[in-house]
C-alpha cells in the first residue's frame, strides 16, 4: 500500500505531545494507525503484538530508562497484559519521553485502560481519510473517496474492494467484539450492523429494527451501544436548549464509513442521487476529525424542519450546519 505523510493527523499528535507527554490513538482497524505512526519523524517504534517485544516490557522501568527523551511509537498496545501500569509509569516518572499507543476502536472501552491513565493522557481518535488526506495520498478523487470509503487500502485498490468489506466485518467480530464483550448472537449482531448501514443517516428506532434481528428491543439498544462505542457507527442525538417538546427526540444513526454504506446498499457505482447523503457521512467525518469528539447533533421540529449537524461544544454558541451535494439545492 502507498503511503503517504498524513500531515492533518501528524500535526495532530505533535500537539498533543506539547500538552502532555502520552498520547492514545484508538481506530477501527486498517484505518491506516500503523503508517501514520511510522510516518512520524525520530520515533522508536514497538509492536506490542510480537513476543519478543512484549518480552521488553516485562520490566517497565527498566524499559522505559532506556528511552528517555525519545519519541516512542507502542502499536496495538492493546496487545499487552497490563498496558496501563507501562503507560503510567512513563506518563509519572519519565516525562522527558513522548509516548504514542495506537489501539484497535475498542482501546477506550477496554477494562484495561480506565481510571489509572485518566488526567495522564491525550485522546486523540483516527477517523476514515479526511479531505486533506486525499491530497496526501495524491489521490483528489472524491467519487472514489465515497464509493471505496476511507480505510486507506480500500480507497487505493484499483477495483471496489467488495469482498474485503465482508473480511473486514468478520475480523471486526471476531477481534474486536468476541474479544471484548463476548456476545453471543454473531448473526444478529452482524444483522443489526447490516441494517444500521443500509439506512445510514436516518432515524434509529429500536422496535423496527429488534424483528428483522430476532432480538429483543433493550438488545437492540445494548448492541448499538456496542457499535457506537467501538466507533463503527456515530449516534447523533437531537439538538435542543429551549422548547424540547417541538423537537423530534429521535437520534439519527451514521455508519463510520461511506466505502461500507456503499458495499450494503449494494452500490457499485454512484448515481447523482447517491451523493448528497454520502457527502453528508463525509461532512461529519470531517466534524469528527476536526473537533476529536463527538458534540455534534442533529435538529428536526414536529413540522419535518430539519439540519443536518449542530456542532455544540460547551460554553460556545451552537453552530448549525446543512449539507448539501451541489451548491443549487440550497
Amino acid at each position: 500500500m502507498a503511503t503517504a505523510n498524513r500531515r492533518h493527523w501528524q500535526n495532530l499528535i505533535e500537539r498533543a505531545w506539547g500538552h502532555r507527554n502520552l498520547a492514545c490513538l484508538p481506530g477501527v482497524r486498517r484505518v491506516g494507525k500503523t503508517c501514520l505512526a511510522k510516518s512520524l519523524e525520530d520515533v522508536e517504534y514497538f509492536d506490542c503484538e510480537l513476543p519478543r517485544v512484549r518480552r521488553l516490557m516485562q520490566d517497565p522501568q527498566d524499559f522505559w530508562k532506556g528511552l528517555k527523551g525519545k519519541r516512542v511509537v507502542l502499536d496495538e498496545v492493546h496487545r499487552l497484559d497490563r498496558p496501563s501500569e507501562l503507560l503510567k509509569i512513563a506518563a509519572d516518572h519519565y516525562p522527558s519521553v513522548r509516548v504514542l499507543a495506537t489501539g484497535s476502536s475498542t482501546l477506550g472501552v477496554t477494562s484495561k485502560f480506565r481510571d489509572t491513565l485518566a488526567g495522564r493522557k491525550t485522546d486523540l481518535w483516527l477517523t476514515p481519510m479526511i479531505l486533506s488526506d486525499l491530497q496526501d495520498f495524491g489521490n483528489t478523487d472524491l467519487r472514489r473517496r465515497l464509493l471505496h470509503g476511507g480505510l486507506p487500502p480500500f480507497f487505493l485498490s484499483k477495483a471496489l474492494p467488495e469482498r474485503d468489506f465482508q473480511e473486514w466485518m468478520d475480523a471486526y467480530w471476531a477481534r474486536d467484539i468476541q474479544e471484548l464483550f463476548r456476545l453471543e448472537r454473531r448473526s444478529s449482531f452482524q444483522k443489526l450492523a447490516e441494517l444500521l448501514m443500509t439506512q445510514s443517516g436516518g432515524l434509529f428506532e429500536a422496535t423496527s429494527l429488534a424483528r428483522p434481528c430476532g432480538i429483543s428491543r433493550p438488545t437492540v439498544v445494548n448492541y448499538l451501544k456496542v457499535l457506537e462505542e467501538t466507533f463503527v457507527v456515530h449516534v447523533v442525538r437531537p439538538f435542543h436548549r429551549r422548547r424540547p417538546k417541538e423537537i423530534v427526540a429521535a437520534p439519527k444513526v451514521y455508519a463510520f464509513d461511506t466505502g461500507f454504506v456503499c458495499y450494503y446498499r449494494g452500490w457499485t457505482g454512484l448515481r447523482h442521487e447517491d451523493l448528497g447523503a454520502l457527502w453528508e457521512h463525509l461532512v461529519l467525518n470531517e466534524l469528527y476529525a476536526a473537533t476529536q469528539g463527538r458534540a455534534v447533533g442533529h435538529w428536526r421540529d414536529k413540522q419535518r424542519h430539519e439540519v443536518d449537524f449542530v456542532w455544540a461544544p460547551r460554553g460556545r454558541s451552537p453552530l448549525a450546519i446543512e449539507c448539501k451535494w451541489s451548491a443549487e439545492a440550497f
